[in-house]
Order: C-alpha cells, then sequence, then structure tokens
C-alpha cells in the first residue's frame, strides 16, 4: 500500500462520505467473511459505495495506491471467495440496493448489485412474474454476488443457473473503465459476449454494478412428489420416467441420516412411515387434473419396478413448503455440527456411481466420519457434507477432511466432472483447481485478469 491508513481513510471518506466507510471491529469481522469461516478477516476497512461513479472513484484511487479490493455481496458463498485474510479493502454494495427499471414487453428488470435475491423474486411477482433462480439463502444472497459465482440452486433442471438470466451488465475494471455488456438483447452476433466472461468470476476481473435481469412465467400449481428410494442407483430411472411423462421445475435428493438430522432439530414431521436409504424430491407444475393423475401413474410404474418402496403427493401449497423443508432445512440444521462441505458435480448418469464411490472411500479411511448427502441430482450437483466427530479439534478435522478432498477430487477427475458446481473456487477450493482445469486453461485464464485487472487489485488471491 503506498500511503498510511489514515491517509487512505481521508481519501475513502472523500468519496463515499462518513455513512459509506466502516472500521469498526464488529464490520470489519462481518463484513470481511463469507460463510466459510475458515480464516480469520483482517480487512483494513469496509467501504458502501452509492452510486456508480463511487465505484469507478474508487477502484482508480485503489489502483493508484496499490490497495486490493474484495467485493462483498450477501457473503452467503462457501468458497472463501468474498474473504479478506490480509488487510483488503472490502468493497460492500449494500446501498446499491435498488430496482432501477422494469418494462413488462422485454420482461427485463435493471438491478443494483446489492438487491437481494428475494426482493427480485418478490417484484416479479408483483409483475405477474417469475424470476426462477432459488435456493436457500435467497433472502439474504445479493444479485452481484449470485452472477459473480453463477449460482445454481433448486430449479436448474428447468430453467437454468444464474447465467441464463443475465442479458447485460455494467462493470467496473481493475483500470477503473466503466464496460456495458450486451444491453439486454436477445441477439447479439458481434464478436465475444463478455458478459459470460465476467459471470463466474468471483469478482476477479471486474466489480459488478449493474445488473439486467431477465424473467419468466411463472409455474402453475407447483406440486412436490417425494419417493423413497433404497438404492440411488434406482433414481436413474425415476428421473427419466418423470422427465418423460411431467414438466419438472425441480429434481432434487437426500439422504435418511439428512432426513434425520432435520426432523429432529426442526420438529418435522416424517413425510412417510417407510425408512428409505434416500429420498428423491420431485417438483412439477400441475397444469391439470390430468398431470396429478400422471404423477400417480409414474408413481406406481416406479413402485412396481422396484425403483421406488414409499412416497407421498402434495395436495396443497402448504403440504408442498413442508415437503421442501425437508430438503431446505438441511444446510442449517447441520451448520452446528461444522460440516466440511464439498459441493461438486458430475454428469447426471454418474451420480450414483460417483456417490458410491465416495461413501467407500470415506467410510473405509475414516469410519468415525459422518456423510450427509444432499443436492440437486437433476442437473449433476451433489453436495457431500463430512460432520466433525466430538472427538476431534477443528483443526484436527479440517486436517484429515483436505486429504478427504484430494481423494474426492481424483474421483471428480475420473468422471470429467466439477470440484465447484455452484459455489465458486474463491480460496477454498482454488488449491484444488487442477483437478477440473488444465494448465493451459489456467494459464488462459491469467491471461484473461492481465486484461482486465492489469494491477491485480481485484480480489487477488481468489480463483487462480
Amino acid at each position: 500500500m503506498n500511503c498510511t491508513k489514515s491517509e487512505l481513510l481521508d481519501a475513502l471518506e472523500a468519496i463515499v462520505g462518513d455513512a459509506g466507510l466502516k472500521t469498526e471491529a464488529a464490520d470489519l469481522e462481518s463484513y470481511g467473511k463469507d460463510w466459510t469461516k475458515f480464516t480469520k478477516p483482517a480487512p483494513i476497512a469496509i467501504v458502501l459505495p452509492a452510486d456508480v461513479e463511487q465505484v469507478v472513484d474508487l477502484v482508480k484511487l485503489a489502483k493508484r495506491l496499490d490497495v486490493p479490493l474484495v467485493p462483498s455481496g450477501g457473503r452467503t458463498g462457501l468458497s472463501g471467495g468474498a474473504m479478506a485474510p490480509s488487510g483488503e479493502l472490502v468493497v460492500a454494495f449494500d446501498r446499491m440496493n435498488k430496482i432501477l427499471e422494469f418494462d413488462a414487453t422485454d420482461r427485463l428488470v435493471v438491478c443494483q448489485p446489492g438487491v437481494i435475491t428475494e426482493q427480485l423474486q418478490q417484484f416479479a411477482e408483483g409483475e405477474g412474474l417469475f424470476y426462477p433462480v432459488d435456493f436457500a439463502s435467497s433472502g439474504s444472497s445479493q444479485l452481484g454476488g449470485n452472477v459473480a459465482t453463477n449460482a445454481g440452486g433448486i430449479k436448474v433442471i428447468r430453467y437454468g443457473m444464474t447465467r441464463s438470466w443475465v442479458a447485460g451488465m455494467k462493470v467496473v475494471t481493475g483500470n477503473g473503465e466503466l464496460l456495458s455488456f450486451n444491453h439486454g438483447l436477445a441477439k447479439n452476433n458481434t464478436g465475444y459476449d463478455f458478459r459470460h466472461l465476467f459471470i463466474g468470476s468471483e469478482g476477479t476481473l471486474g466489480l459488478i454494478v449493474e445488473l439486467t435481469m431477465g424473467l419468466t412465467s411463472p409455474p402453475k400449481d407447483p406440486t412436490v412428489l417425494l419417493l423413497g428410494v433404497e438404492d440411488m442407483a434406482a433414481t436413474m430411472p425415476v428421473l427419466q420416467a418423470c422427465q418423460a411423462k411431467l414438466p419438472l421445475t425441480a429434481f432434487e435428493f437426500f439422504s435418511e441420516k439428512a432426513l434425520k438430522h432435520v426432523i429432529e432439530e426442526k420438529g418435522l414431521q416424517r413425510p412417510f412411515e417407510t425408512e428409505a436409504a434416500f429420498y428423491a424430491l420431485i417438483e412439477f407444475e400441475n397444469q391439470s387434473e390430468a398431470d396429478l393423475d400422471t404423477a400417480m401413474e409414474v408413481f406406481e410404474h416406479c413402485v412396481e419396478s422396484g425403483w421406488v418402496i414409499d412416497g407421498t403427493v402434495s395436495q396443497n401449497l402448504t403440504q408442498a413448503k413442508a415437503l421442501w423443508r425437508l430438503r431446505e432445512d438441511i444446510s442449517e440444521t447441520i451448520s452446528k455440527y461444522t460440516p466440511y462441505k464439498n459441493d461438486i458435480s458430475v454428469r447426471v448418469s454418474k451420480v450414483p456411481e460417483f456417490l458410491a464411490e465416495v461413501d467407500a472411500l470415506v467410510g473405509e479411511s475414516y469410519p468415525d466420519f459422518e456423510i450427509i448427502w444432499f443436492g440437486h441430482i437433476g442437473d449433476g450437483n451433489v453436495h457431500l457434507n463430512i460432520l466433525k466427530p466430538e472427538s476431534l479439534s477443528e483443526e484436527e478435522f479440517f486436517e484429515k477432511c483436505g486429504k478427504v478432498s484430494n481423494w474426492v477430487f481424483e474421483i471428480v477427475q475420473r468422471h470429467n466432472g466439477s470440484i465447484s458446481a455452484e459455489h465458486g473456487v474463491g480460496l477454498l477450493k482454488k488449491p484444488y483447481l487442477h483437478y477440473s482445469r488444465s494448465k493451459a486453461e489456467i494459464a488462459a485464464m491469467r491471461a484473461i485478469k492481465a486484461v482486465f485487472d492489469p494491477a491485480n487489485i481485484l480480489n487477488p488471491g481468489k480463483v487462480i
């Protein structure tokens, strides 16, 4: 840093004002980390710009003074992408939280990056439309962070990742340049589409300062079918049967171990008396009475084929929400066990084989580890959670889990999968990037970063 801390704070206050600068210990702690919490936050200060011009001025100042910047959204990430452990300046977008424009004909809404996901969902609902990217942290995650990590969630099988809904964006590069991409166009065939470089770049190429997001028609009467399966391999023909007959919006799964934790912690009811090794949660549009009849036919076919041992279907919205809680409350429920998380993906058809390999490997090496599986099986994304035994300290536990990650990622690599399906690379996954990316690809990523951030001030040390 080419100045004293006092000089830096004075310069920052001149840009964002007293209301936009935070230096209290509690603020540094809160804004300097995300949900991973695996390293102690130590930012030099927190700035909260109020508009695009302030962001441009902040980046230019940071480049001139050689001050690293860490962009911060809702800080719900699980890969350490928003961690500030080494005296960085955190740029939080809480004050840039407005919906700026809406066009009903284009079904496009222009948002500032600090807009909360749920805020956009509610706005869309008020306009008779639907923003389909949804996940457990939608009440606190911000759009800028969603785009920076290409967030996925529970509706990907029908609606795709966040990438599918970004019609335009404005970014400030590491040079302090304001760039505008695509302008909301449905067709734009004029060379490189830089949107897709910045989507999923985790703030390493530029700071997102405005987003044009697409909306769609809402699903009609989402209905939930919950099925118990004894063999994970059986979920594949079940998925095929459901896709062939029903307008699916989600196809999730979780294990019996996960269900027991949720029922005990949240006081929820077991969905049916029969215990199964795994559960498939299927949501479909109940567009007519025929769809519900078809769902029952699919269920009976799956039972007769020996793939499913029991099941239930929601009769109304309240029951659908109750069944979704069995899946959506898992992360919060197991958080008290200090879980070691891996967010990984393989081709959908390879999921059962992959899960069996990982279970066998971890079970043989660490039989005292409890493994909790859940995730989005319809798009090949599974979440591996290892719960810390009481007998181990956190340090011992994470050291052993580090070895597990290498083993798991070797299996991922054999399946041509991804070490990070929807939470990015950040700090936590960076040592393992080579399992999913070749040396040539990583070199190309470095070269691209050098174009947009030649001084390496934007989220340095993350991803690559």
